[in-house]
């Protein structure tokens, strides 16, 4: 496999030149919700597991749907929710969001929000602090399988028409840090086929019958290929999610989170949101990952 070099996207900040025609453009920007657009309100993982009875250890989301009967998960489900419409009163964005938003937005770049929370806190604080800015598609909760898996990141790539065929080489050598075709459909192949078809589906109108990765209607497949966006987070789900997805990853680094600032699946770190604006504008330009971290 190549030695996959930092990830790289050309400046947004119009700067002609032969070099740069070889950079990839950035096609949109995924974005967490809590711990990225507002901050943090960790207190609350604390008190959905001690009204659900579980450890730190145990997953939340992955607890609920465990539950064995549809009206236990209802149940459990409703009471995090419970604590989420307590906690989204005290919503604070984020140093530095409308900054990075409106730069955005006049930049024509494209974002959409993937996250582990329900619909009514994302609305809540859409409508509190970004009201007249552009958010589509947004992810939540309801999309399954939830983050860490890449699903929703390639749910997002193929909502924008950022999409490989099936039929494309699946062992083709990362370049640049982009996931083969066989490693996005093995991104996509988790949960349901239900759950999979948002990640991986049939192909608009193509009917070629002779192309391989066709389904049983002759359609070609298409996976969702994130390579082209950047996944801005604060935890270990959206920096797995997005280097899974083929995307580059930007960790919000804050006091609690600081130790993902060298994991592999982290392409850069940034303490404010504003900081993205200079980056942008400049090209961005990830960390040098080592081969057996970058490949994890």
């Amino acid at each position: 496999m190549a030695q996959p070099g930092p990830r790289r996207f050309a400046p947004l900040k119009s700067v002609p030149s032969q070099q740069q025609a070889q950079i990839p453009k950035l096609k949109g920007i995924i974005f967490d919700v809590d711990g990225t657009l507002c901050l943090p309100q960790n207190y609350m993982f604390a008190e959905m597991r001690a009204v659900l009875g579980i450890p730190k250890s145990v997953d939340i989301l992955t607890h609920i749907s465990s539950l064995p009967t549809v009206a236990e998960r209802d149940t459990a489900m409703e009471s995090i929710r419970a604590i989420e419409r307590t906690a989204m009163s005290s919503q604070q964005a984020q140093p530095g969001l409308t900054t990075l938003m409106t730069y955005l937005q006049e930049r024509g770049v494209r974002k959409a929000i993937c996250t582990r929370n329900f619909e009514l806190p994302v609305a809540h604080l859409l409508e509190k602090f970004l009201s007249g800015i552009d958010f589509a598609p947004i992810v939540t909760r309801e999309f399954r399988p939830p983050k860490p898996d890449p699903a929703g990141l390639l749910f997002i790539a193929r909502k924008w028409g950022l999409v490989r065929d099936v039929g494309e080489s699946r062992d083709m050598d990362r370049v640049d840090g982009k996931p083969s075709t066989g490693a996005l459909l093995e991104a996509a192949a988790q949960g349901s086929e239900a759950e999979r078809m948002g990640a991986r589906g049939p192909k608009g109108e193509d009917k070629d019958k002779d192309k391989v990765g066709k389904d049983d209607e002759g359609k070609v497949e298409e996976v969702g290929d994130a390579s082209a966006l950047i996944m801005v987070g604060d935890s270990i789900d959206d920096m797995t999610a997005g280097r899974h997805a083929g995307a580059a990853t930007v960790l919000l680094v804050n006091s609690e989170n600081a130790h993902l600032a060298e994991h592999p699946h982290t392409d850069l770190v940034i303490k404010q949101l504003d900081e993205l604006v200079h980056i942008l504008d400049a090209g961005f330009v990830g960390r040098e990952i080592p081969m057996d971290g970058a490949s994890s």
